[in-house]
């Protein structure tokens, strides 16, 4: 019977093909990681042949566990965003390395067009600020800089997407397209816009012919080439990962909102068919579109997480597993007055400054190892915190926050959240609900299901409840601390 799900998820750290019943249950999954380059400071690229060598193999390996492609009744697709590719339609091959979210390299483009006044323009017609974080700058980037990618422009033959749109190329043999999810964080689309804008486009200097297609999210999409997996399996559902992660937490309805804690943290709430337009320097973002209508979020996006306690590991050695961080955390009271500020890539929402750098406050002969594990950990519900404020004043308060992602199976760090917030925290049993997400976009976009809230309704497993614990004058105390060490940054 064909009622398996097989999502490819694809992380910026790795790439994973995850198996699910029709009820949401992860049946199998494989992980391949992905390398990291660095060329310069502040420059992150992968290897988009590799993201494909590994992606197909991970899918290879964890369709047998269903019974053979046959019984694949579809495939999801989910990924890091913003990240661009670059490749011939000719060859099928790219011209150049993906540049990945994380990248810094465009701020002076950005710098540029805030200077000439842009910003309020890109703002109100894309939801998004002008900061390297975003895909056409990337874009514009590679025009300029890398050789191949002008002449392909030049031969016509020039194919620029984000990684959804590469994988669908690679999987169905050269169809060329991008969900609306993701077509929302390039700047080139207006948040009430069907397609890619001529205009901002021409603002960018990205040329408009060498755009994909912009898509439902879900419903038939694609097509695989039977030559990868003994016969086709239709594509049915695309999203990127925090949108993904928003379904995947069944935050279907106006105010529900979800914070997942990846390599980034992200924050979405949900606004309905409500345009989002914030006075905070917070997003807007398609969240979902089917059947040509679309739902929009709010969101606030944090560039470092789980990559600090990644950092902590690899760099500085204080602890040896990321688990160790919760045990490291929990033996202590507090954390000494230690106050971490995780910009390792500048701060991202509300701030947006690509300059501030990361920096460890209040340290004395006294701290140790578990005083900066914990107050890396704090720095996430300070962040956090910091986003509440924001989406507040934009008239977005939050009731209850549920979270997801790797961090999100820290049970410290969850109380914290609720400690620091003064809000009810929810965590599913099942924190990947990225995939999940992913998964119930196909499900329905497939016929297992008649919409995606039934999908959501069937698939969605339980979840567990933090309540806040921790005195008002604790939590002034931490805010305050948080505070001038992030003016220091």
């Amino acid at each position: 019977m064909s009622d398996y799900i097989l999502v490819l998820d694809e992380g910026t750290t790795s790439t994973r093909a995850m198996l699910f019943a029709s009820d949401g249950v992860l049946q199998a999954s494989a992980q391949k990681d992905l390398s990291q380059h660095y060329p310069k400071g502040g420059w992150v690229e992968h290897d988009a042949a590799q993201i494909w060598a590994q992606t197909l193999a991970c899918a290879r390996e964890v369709i047998p566990a269903a019974g053979g492609a046959a019984c694949i009744a579809a495939i999801g697709i989910t990924n890091q965003r913003e990240t661009v590719v670059a490749w011939d339609k000719a060859t099928g091959e790219p011209l150049t390395r993906a540049i990945v979210w994380q990248d810094r390299r465009t701020e002076p483009l950005c710098a540029k067009l805030r200077d000439g006044g842009h910003e309020a323009e890109v703002q109100q017609r894309t939801g998004l600020l002008l900061d390297p974080y975003f895909s056409g700058t990337k874009m514009r980037w590679m025009m300029d800089n890398v050789p191949e990618v002008r002449a392909a422009s030049e031969k016509g033959t020039l194919a620029f997407g984000t990684v959804e749109s590469w994988l669908v190329f690679k999987l169905t043999g050269g169809q060329h397209i991008s969900d609306a999810s993701n077509a929302s964080r390039t700047m080139l689309l207006e948040l009430a816009g069907a397609q890619f804008d001529a205009g901002l486009c021409d603002l960018l200097g990205v040329p408009h012919e060498a755009l994909p297609h912009v898509t439902d999210m879900s419903g038939d999409l694609g097509v695989t080439d039977a030559s990868l997996f003994g016969r086709k399996i239709p594509i049915t559902g695309l999203a990127g990962d925090q949108q993904s992660a928003t379904i995947g937490q069944a935050c279907l309805s106006p105010g529900e909102t979800k914070a997942t804690y990846g390599t980034g943290a992200f924050v979405l709430t949900n606004q309905g068919a409500v345009i989002p337009r914030s006075s905070n320097r917070l997003l807007g973002t398609i969240l979902s579109q089917i059947g040509g209508e679309r739902t929009y979020a709010i969101e606030g996006s944090v560039f470092v997480a789980g990559s600090l306690i990644q950092w902590l590991r690899d760099s500085l050695g204080i602890v040896e597993t990321a688990a160790e961080t919760e045990a490291l955390a929990r033996s202590l009271g507090d954390s000494g007055g230690v106050t971490v500020v995780p910009a390792l890539a500048g701060l991202g929402a509300p701030h947006w400054r690509a300059e501030a750098r990361g920096l460890i406050s209040g340290l004395s002969f006294a701290s140790g190892k578990a005083h900066v594990a914990r107050a890396a950990l704090e720095a996430m519900a300070h962040q956090t915190h910091d986003l509440a404020t924001a989406f507040a004043a934009d008239g977005t308060s939050w009731e209850t926050l549920r979270i997801d992602g790797g961090m999100a199976a820290n049970t410290w760090m969850a109380q914290d959240l609720a400690n620091m917030l003064g809000i009810p925290v929810e965590r599913p049993a099942f924190v990947e609900t990225t995939a999940l997400g992913a998964a119930m976009l196909a499900a329905a976009g497939a016929g297992l299901y008649s919409d995606l809230s039934q999908a959501a309704e069937a698939m969605a497993g339980n979840r567990t409840r933090f309540v806040p614990d921790l005195p008002d004058d604790v939590r002034q105390e931490r805010l305050g601390r948080w505070k001038t060490a992030l003016a220091a940054a």
